[in-house]
């Protein structure tokens, strides 16, 4: 799926599903509840945490979880997700093309 495609889907799911969307500032505070989510996941099965009973290991569902969110906040702002990435890549490029390549601590 192309992301254009995703915020599209995203959309009309909201629209037929979720009677709309909401506000910013509670999407913002939904994105922070998932990325938490995620990072209790990667701290348990990577770090030193141990998983408590009853709790989930659903890496793959908690970052499409994380990915929808920050899918319907770029929709409602008017980010478009494509172009906004293309222009991160010019950049990181432009910045990094050789700073990763020289760092001693990579290799």
């Amino acid at each position: 799926m192309e992301i254009k495609e995703l915020q599209s889907r995203v959309d009309a799911w909201i629209k037929e599903y979720g009677v709309r969307y909401f506000s910013e500032l509670t999407n913002m505070a939904c994105l922070t509840e998932e990325v938490g989510e995620l990072a209790r996941i990667m701290a348990r099965r990577y770090g030193e945490q141990s998983f408590k009973a009853g709790e989930k290991d659903d890496l793959a569902g908690e970052m499409a979880d994380v990915l929808w969110v920050l899918v319907c906040l770029a929709n409602q702002t008017g980010v478009d997700l494509t172009a906004a990435l293309e222009a991160s890549f010019a950049k990181k490029t432009a910045r990094d093309k050789e700073r990763h390549k020289a760092n001693e601590k990579l290799r």
